[in-house]
């Protein structure tokens, strides 16, 4: 693999994460937002990466929703609440959410070191070639 193979597969991986990011940090966001029964809840997003062609990185293939059904919570004191004293609240675990944000953190920080490692490696290069 060239230095500028690993370059561009990193920076399609980089993506990946920043965008995987991007969605765990909408669902932390929206935890804990409540909405009436009668109204759908905040569905989670999940990425969908996929291998490209030839080995020439990864992409986003799409993005997967949770349950816009939620769950429902007795809080007869919220203002959304109906006649029975309950709410919905989106089906998001913190716990595993924060798991995944930590994955997503590492695999974006792997993918940055190795382009910097591979630019790294083009000035070294480059160097040489000025000598």
């Amino acid at each position: 693999m060239t230095t500028f193979g690993a370059l561009g597969i990193a920076s399609t991986g980089m993506t990946v994460h920043r965008k995987w990011l991007d969605a765990i940090s909408d669902n932390l966001a929206n935890a804990n937002n409540a909405t009436r029964t009668d109204e759908a809840a905040f569905q989670a997003r999940y990425i969908v990466a996929q291998e490209m062609q030839e080995g020439q990185g990864v992409h986003v293939a799409g993005v997967v929703l949770g349950s816009e059904e939620g769950r429902m919570v007795y809080e007869p004191t919220n203002p959304l609440a109906d006649e029975e004293g309950y709410v919905r609240y989106p089906d998001i675990d913190m716990s595993s959410q924060m798991t995944t944000l930590i994955m997503a953190q590492r695999g974006y920080q792997a993918n940055a070191t190795v382009v910097d490692r591979a630019r790294a490696t083009y000035e070294a290069a480059l160097q040489i070639g000025r000598n």
